[in-house]
């Protein structure tokens, strides 16, 4: 089983620019060792004859047929734009 040391926790506090009281560490350091310890328990189950799940709620996509529906017309989209020019939305320049 994999154990986070203080000195681990530390770095990684470092590395992620947190800072927190010793009294965090400590409490930080027991939850992320009991959640290894976890993965550990996880690890030794027998699972070569267990089909992959891909979503644990067992949901379907619900797919709609793809009607074609009359649209808006050119002079409606650029009625409320604020600029136009040659039939287009006239925006500003990207650098």
């Amino acid at each position: 089983m994999s154990v986070i040391t203080k000195d681990v926790l530390e770095h990684l506090l470092w590395l992620s620019k947190l800072s927190v009281s010793e009294e965090e560490k400590e409490r930080i350091l027991t939850q992320l060792n009991s959640v290894l310890e976890y993965f550990s328990i996880l690890d030794e189950l027998e699972i070569e004859d267990v089909e992959p799940m891909y979503h644990v709620a067992g949901l379907v996509n619900v797919f709609r047929e793809d009607e074609v529906e009359p649209s808006l017309s050119q002079e409606e989209v650029l009625k409320n734009a604020p600029k136009t020019e040659n039939g287009f939305i006239k925006t500003p320049r990207m650098m």
